[in-house]
């Protein structure tokens, strides 16, 4: 049975209240180890999705329970549980009866793991982990602080040791997760004139200087030059086509041209793409 089947069964739960979601799973007996066992078989040899459904109900108060677990992360516990069931499918999904192992044991580990993907994503707007070494991290430097304030010297190389990373990871990841998101361009509703200036006030602004400016149009002026020169060179029937095809707003078609200089339209085009190549030349020399 996939995942995307399991997520389908109809659990029957509440969902509109929290409280009352929680109320309603904790409702829900415990499976005894043979119960568990066969129900397992059933799914395992049949695709029972009536066997994958009790076991799945029968665990979601174990989810809540771990979610419990992550509620200083700032992240909706709804959010947390519901991340935490779609790691428990996958687990009964995978779950090998004959291995002799309670599903509780097993499952742990596809909850936490989807869990964790989720605190990754939303805790901060600026993804905080990126590495294998501070995915470790992360999850673990709450515990391993021993005070509130930062690490010392030797805490730090303590946290870098058990954890097998870098003091300058550990100091690092412990500066991320110090940080605050800040937008950009400060509080919309604020007073200009009072507190701290939005971090844009701080990013530089290369259009505002003036010696870009007049270095940009310098080199405007230079090319504009360069062109008009390049095109006095031609002789006037190509410098009339070109300008006629592509400097005008509106443009004039090779058979109008061919009709004003009584010639074909397949002659204008071969002048047009000789006087291109004479520019081109004039421009690169």
């Amino acid at each position: 049975m996939t995942t995307t089947a399991l997520q389908r069964l109809d659990l029957a739960l509440p969902t509109g209240s929290l409280d009352a979601y929680i109320q309603a799973v904790s409702a829900i007996p415990v499976l005894s180890a043979s119960e568990e066992q066969a129900l397992a078989i059933r799914l395992r040899d049949h695709n029972d999705l009536e066997a994958a459904q009790r076991i799945i109900l029968a665990h979601l108060r174990f989810v809540v329970h771990i979610a419990r677990g992550y509620s200083g992360y700032g992240l909706p516990q709804a959010d947390l549980i519901q991340e935490g069931n779609i790691g428990l499918m996958k687990a009964v999904r995978s779950f090998k009866p004959e291995l002799g192992v309670r599903l509780v044991s097993f499952a742990v580990h596809w909850i936490r793991a989807e869990m964790h993907e989720f605190i990754l994503r939303n805790w901060r707007m600026v993804k905080v982990a990126t590495t294998k070494a501070q995915r470790k991290l992360f999850f673990h430097l709450r515990s391993a602080k021993k005070h509130l304030g930062w690490f010392s010297r030797g805490e730090v190389q303590a946290v870098a040791s058990a954890f097998d990373v870098s003091p300058e990871t550990v100091l690092e990841m412990e500066q991320r997760m110090a940080g605050q998101d800040v937008s950009l361009e400060g509080d919309a509703n604020g007073d200009d004139d009072e507190g701290p200036l939005p971090p844009i006030a701080y990013l530089q602004d290369v259009h505002a200087d003036p010696a870009h400016v007049l270095e940009q149009q310098d080199w405007e002026d230079y090319k504009e030059n360069r062109l008009a020169d390049a095109m006095a060179a031609l002789d006037a029937r190509s410098r009339d086509i070109l300008e006629r095809r592509w400097l005008n707003e509106d443009k004039t078609t090779l058979q109008e041209l061919a009709d004003q200089y009584q010639v074909s339209a397949e002659r204008i085009r071969q002048i047009e793409k000789m006087a291109m190549k004479n520019l081109r030349t004039s421009l690169e020399a």
